[in-house]
């Protein structure tokens, strides 16, 4: 499969990945995806795992249709949770997809990606309770965009095995700045966060060395 480079991050719009990236899709996924009453979730969630194949072949120097991407879950064993690539047990990938775009990152180590939509309006108390550390809170304030970004933070440290959802708050990120667009690498006690946004998307991925992002569609 070839020499493994460091960690890459591959994002777009639903709509630009289907148009430009191949791959094929097992008869597991492809059974998850037809449980999408919606026709825009099942598109991303197919856009996302296409996407993550081709984000892991870039890294390898491979060609996506030649990758597996295998999810079991550990708990009930059905066909979920972290997911890894058949060919390269060695390589990491997470993925991740909001309503309308999609992202992936692949790597050595461990991580993690998420991404979501950020309104505008108050913050959601409930969520700031549940995710934010006291030192977070105060930094967030009421400001809903301010919450996601951390919120999209911490995702993506669950994504990398790091947390769980009824843990967020043991993770502090307020020393992580706050203030203007999600936009390059910042590092937490020793992790690397690669944030960007697109329109109203939050998106952050995390891992051991600092990421190369890539944004489809410009």
């Amino acid at each position: 499969m070839g020499s493994v480079r460091p960690p890459l991050a591959v994002a777009g719009y639903t709509d630009e990945v289907l148009d430009v990236v191949g791959g094929t899709l097992t008869e597991e996924e492809h059974r998850r995806a037809e449980r999408f009453t919606r026709k825009r979730d099942r598109l991303d969630f197919v856009a996302a795992h296409l996407l993550v194949r081709h984000c892991a072949a870039e890294l390898l120097g491979s060609r996506a249709c030649v990758l597996t991407v295998v999810q079991r879950c550990e708990r009930c064993g059905q066909g979920h949770g972290r997911p890894w690539l058949a060919e390269a047990p060695e390589v990491s990938i997470s993925l991740a997809h909001t309503s309308g775009y999609v992202c992936a990152v692949a790597g050595a180590g461990r991580v993690g990606v998420d991404a979501e939509h950020a309104t505008s309006g108050p913050a959601d108390h409930n969520l700031k309770t549940l995710a934010l550390t006291p030192a977070e809170a105060t930094l967030v304030g009421d400001d809903n965009s301010r919450l996601i970004r951390q919120w999209v933070r911490k995702e993506a440290l669950v994504k990398r095995g790091e947390l769980t959802l009824d843990r967020l708050r043991e993770a502090d990120l307020s020393a992580l700045p706050l203030g203007g667009a999600p936009a390059g690498t910042l590092e937490w006690e020793g992790r690397h966060f690669t944030e960007w946004a697109a329109g109203t998307v939050i998106a952050t991925a995390v891992t051991d060395e600092p990421a190369e992002l890539r944004l489809l569609g410009g």
